[in-house]
C-alpha cells in the first residue's frame, strides 16, 4: 500500500491520469473530480475525467465540466484505451468498483496505480493508495486535505475552491446534517479565503430550476408523498410515467428525499424512482437509524449511516409493496428514535 510520501513522489513528474466519480455523480462526486482535475493540471499532468453516466445540468457551471467524458454515451473501446494508457486512476466518492458498472471491470484489469479518495463506509480493498475517512463530511473535504498534504495550498484557485465547496455544502445538507463538524467549517473558511463565492455556488445549485422541474416538485409532494405515521416514515414513489409527464431530466429528482425526511415526526425518508436502468432508492434518516444497513440488507445498496442508496430487482409496484412490508418489523426502533426528537 502506497503512502503520502510515495504519492508525492509519483506526482512529481508528469503522468497520464484518469479521474472517475461514481455513477450518477452529485455535486460532491463531480466537484471533487473537477477540483482535483484543476490541481493536477497545474502540476503538469495530463488529466481526463470520465463519468460513468450523465449528471444534473445545475452542475454544468463547474470549471472543466466541458471536458468530462461520459462513459454511457460513447463506445467502450475508446475508454478501454484511455484507461489502459493511464499511469494513475483516481476513484472518487465511491468505495467499490461495482459502483461504476462496466468501468469498474476496466479499472480492475488496468495496470495503472489506483488511488481511492472517499468517505463511505466499508471500502473494498482494490486501491494501491487509499485516503478514506468516514469522519469526513464529503469527498470534497478530503480532496482539499489531499492537496494540503501535497504541500500545494497555493495552487487552489477560486474555481477549484467553488467546486470543492459545492461538494461540502450539498453533502452536509447546507450544513444541517450531523456530519457538519468543526473541520467542515474550518475547510469551508479556507475555501472562502481561496476565492470561493459561496452565495454564487448556492444560487447555481439550488436556484436554477426549470419550469418543468418546479411543476414536477409540486406534483411529487401533493400526489406521490405517503406518510406512514405509525412507522415515522415518509416516502415519495415516482414512476417512469410520472417522469415522462414532466419531461424530467437528469437531476430532477435530486433532493426530493429530503422533503420526505423534513416532515414533522418522520425519522426515515425514502425516494423510490423508476428509471430506465431500474428501480432506485434514496434513503435518509435521523438519529441512530442506519439506512446504510437497511439499504444493504434489503436493496443491494449502502452508503452512510444517515444517507444511503439502493436498487431493487423487483418492479416499481412490488418495490413499494416490499418497503411497506419491511417497515412493520422496524416499528419499535423507529418509534424509539422518534421519541428522542419530541
Amino acid at each position: 500500500m502506497l503512502n503520502f510520501k510515495d504519492v508525492k513522489e509519483l506526482l512529481g513528474s508528469p503522468k497520464r491520469i484518469i479521474i472517475i466519480p461514481h455513477k450518477n455523480p452529485d455535486a460532491d462526486a463531480l466537484g471533487s473530480s473537477l477540483g482535483l482535475r484543476g490541481y493536477l493540471i497545474k502540476r503538469g499532468h495530463n488529466v481526463t475525467v470520465i463519468s460513468p453516466s450523465d449528471y444534473p445540468k445545475f452542475l454544468d457551471w463547474m470549471e472543466g465540466n466541458e471536458s468530462v467524458e461520459i462513459f454511457s454515451s460513447k463506445k467502450e473501446k475508446s475508454f478501454q484505451k484511455m484507461i489502459d494508457g493511464a499511469d494513475i486512476v483516481f476513484c472518487l466518492d465511491f468505495n467499490s468498483l461495482a459502483r461504476i458498472d462496466d468501468l469498474g471491470k476496466m479499472v480492475s484489469k488496468s495496470n495503472a496505480s489506483k488511488f481511492l479518495i472517499d468517505h463511505h463506509l466499508d471500502p473494498d480493498c482494490f486501491a494501491d493508495f487509499a485516503f478514506a475517512s468516514t469522519e469526513a463530511s464529503a469527498t470534497a473535504e478530503l480532496i482539499y486535505e489531499f492537496i494540503i498534504k501535497m504541500g500545494d495550498r497555493e495552487l487552489i484557485d477560486a474555481s477549484m475552491a467553488e467546486s470543492l465547496y459545492a461538494g461540502i455544502m450539498t453533502d452536509t445538507g447546507q450544513f444541517k446534517h450531523r456530519n457538519t463538524n468543526q473541520n467542515v467549517h474550518y475547510v469551508t473558511a479556507n475555501l472562502m479565503e481561496l476565492g470561493a463565492d459561496t452565495a454564487k455556488v448556492g444560487s447555481l445549485i439550488y436556484d436554477t430550476n426549470s419550469y418543468d422541474r418546479l411543476k414536477f416538485l409540486g406534483f411529487a409532494l401533493s400526489q406521490r408523498l405517503t406518510y406512514l405515521k405509525e412507522y415515522h416514515t415518509a416516502y415519495i414513489a415516482i414512476s417512469s410515467e410520472d417522469l415522462r409527464s414532466f419531461n424530467s431530466k437528469t437531476g430532477d429528482t435530486e433532493g426530493l428525499v429530503n422533503y420526505a425526511l423534513s416532515l414533522e415526526g418522520v425519522v426515515l425518508g425514502i425516494l423510490i424512482s423508476e428509471k430506465e436502468d431500474g428501480v432506485r432508492l434514496s434513503l435518509r434518516s435521523k438519529g441512530d437509524f442506519s439506512v446504510n444497513e437497511f439499504a444493504k440488507k434489503f436493496f443491494n445498496g449502502g452508503g452512510h449511516k444517515n444517507a444511503a442508496g439502493g436498487t431493487s430487482d423487483l418492479s416499481f409496484e412490488d418495490t413499494v409493496k416490499k418497503l411497506n412490508k419491511i417497515l412493520k418489523s422496524y416499528t419499535s426502533e423507529l418509534n424509539a428514535i422518534a421519541d428522542e426528537y419530541k
